[in-house]
């Protein structure tokens, strides 16, 4: 299973920063160093910052999220009775429950796409906080075993039929894959319907093979039970504030690249298994949705160090997140996009975010916070 979003892009290293620094600067990568550009003391500090709206806004994204993946489970759960209640022949419960059938996967892809969103609504905080982290890796960025790399996910997936699929991959990559039949071991086998009604074979007419959808949803909804606790206990500090923001803000071409290989660019021709339900645009917006929360907590401590280095932080998150949303617009709206479009785009969104980036790890050495790694 691919990784659903660019981990590599998230390991913090210090060339990163530098080049991000020298872009916000505008300053050539070799010039040498002057009076001008040494180092600059730690600005005078603000008494206190408040970071609770980070964690309010946190817990109740993962309050969403754990209420939305229980209504999964049920569906699901649902789905499977019916399947075990047959024996698992999904060709005779395409001929005998059909409406059944549509009615269960169509509700079922519904509530997931509610779910989906509202964890890339909090991704920017739970991926770019390095005690979060792995719940990112392991629901929505996370490659399998077989695809391998540094960020395989930390779990194996049992099955209801005892089956154990080993480190499978990201559980809302699993559970997209299912529902939509991009994965042929996922799907049952040689069988389809009509689920969209069109009265013709075409994309996503397939059925979930019942025993790994189950799987899938329960840890799905295990996981963001757990997600949701761990959000309750966590105390945001300003490194995890900083940290988010620098590794997160500069990830635009990784997603731009997947948007580029989805169906929603190559069509047929995509071999994605996931992104196939929703738009990696609306995606990228929602994560700049959660780092501007971010950047608004840590913008009283921001203006201590540089009032107008802030306001332009704060101005290049919304333009920025304008950009992704006009081009989303668009496509919504019917123009459709080429590989060419996509890079172009990317590289765009990408130069935004490197000058933004930038300028916050300034910023933050300014007044002497450690970015993590």
């Amino acid at each position: 299973m691919p990784s659903r979003t660019p981990i590599v892009a998230r390991r913090f290293v210090p060339t990163l920063l530098f080049a991000c620094m020298l872009a916000a600067c505008g300053a050539p990568a070799a010039s040498a160093p002057t009076a001008a550009s040494a180092p600059t003391a730690p600005a005078a500090r603000a008494a206190s910052v408040d970071l609770s709206g980070i964690k309010t806004y946190l817990v109740g994204k993962a309050g969403e999220l754990k209420a939305a993946s229980a209504d999964l489970k049920a569906i699901s759960d649902r789905y499977y009775d019916m399947a075990k209640a047959a024996n698992f022949d999904y060709a005779a419960l395409a001929k005998d429950k059909q409406a059944d059938l549509v009615t269960s996967i169509n509700d079922a892809r519904e509530v997931w796409k509610k779910a989906s969103p509202l964890y890339e609504q909090m991704e920017g905080i739970v991926a770019g906080t390095p005690s979060l982290a792995q719940f990112d890796v392991d629901m929505d960025a996370g490659s399998s075993k077989a695809d391998g790399g540094d960020n395989v996910v930390g779990f194996d997936l049992k099955l209801p039929d005892n089956r154990v699929l080993e480190k499978p991959g990201n559980l809302f990559g699993v559970t997209e894959s299912t529902l939509w039949g991009t994965f042929a071991d996922y799907r049952a086998k040689d069988v389809t319907l009509d689920i969209d009604g069109d009265g013709k074979q075409g994309f996503g007419d397939t059925i979930p093979n019942a025993n790994v959808l189950k799987g899938g949803v329960d840890e799905l909804a295990a996981q963001s039970a757990k997600l949701a606790d761990s959000a309750a206990a966590w105390q945001p500090t300003e490194a995890d504030a900083f940290t988010a923001l620098v590794v997160m803000v500069p990830t635009m071409s990784e997603y731009f690249d997947s948007w580029k290989n989805s169906r929603f660019i190559a069509g047929d021709t995509s071999n994605q298994r996931d992104f196939v339900a929703i738009s990696r645009l609306a995606d990228i917006q929602n994560i700049l949705g959660s780092l501007q929360i971010v950047h608004q907590n840590v913008s009283p401590l921001i203006q201590s160090a540089d009032a107008t280095q802030d306001a332009q932080i704060g101005k290049g998150l919304t333009d920025l997140k304008s950009f992704v949303a006009d081009v989303y617009q668009k496509e919504q709206s019917g123009q459709r996009f080429n590989a060419e479009d996509a890079d172009l785009l990317g590289k765009e969104a990408q130069d935004r975010a490197t000058a933004i980036t930038g300028q916050i790890t300034q910023v933050a050495a300014k007044l002497n916070i450690k970015i993590e790694e």
